[in-house]
């Protein structure tokens, strides 16, 4: 028991060190990268039916995959961590971790129709 409340102690120390996302910041990224030409200026109207419907999204799962994306451009071997999209792979290059995570936490944010409602 004494050591569950150490790790559970850990966990607290751990999460309140990591910076937050800053979510005006990743709405500001989300512009200056022109996600929106291909995802909607709402990120849940794509250009195209093919394009995912980012908002609402777990943030996450839109960090991991921006950054397979970043792998992939990089010329990784093929894995479950890397994504290889001539696209994706040049816009998500450009961007910071910083940027990932500020962009990933406002997509999140974001009113989806992938909500599930009660």
């Amino acid at each position: 028991m004494r050591t569950f409340w150490i790790a559970l102690l850990g966990l607290g120390l751990a999460a309140t060190g990591a910076q937050a996302a800053d979510l005006q910041a990743g709405k500001a990224a989300f512009e200056k990268y022109t996600c929106a030409s291909c995802h909607g200026a709402d990120a849940k109207t794509p250009m195209l039916p093919e394009y995912p419907i980012l908002a609402g999204q777990h943030a996450d799962y839109l960090a991991h995959a921006l950054t397979s994306y970043q792998r992939g451009q990089a010329g990784a071997p093929a894995s479950a961590n890397v994504r290889k999209n001539a696209i994706m792979g040049a816009m998500a290059a450009q961007l910071s971790a910083a940027d990932i995570e500020n962009i990933s936490a406002w997509l999140a944010a974001q009113p989806s129709p992938l909500a599930v409602r009660r």
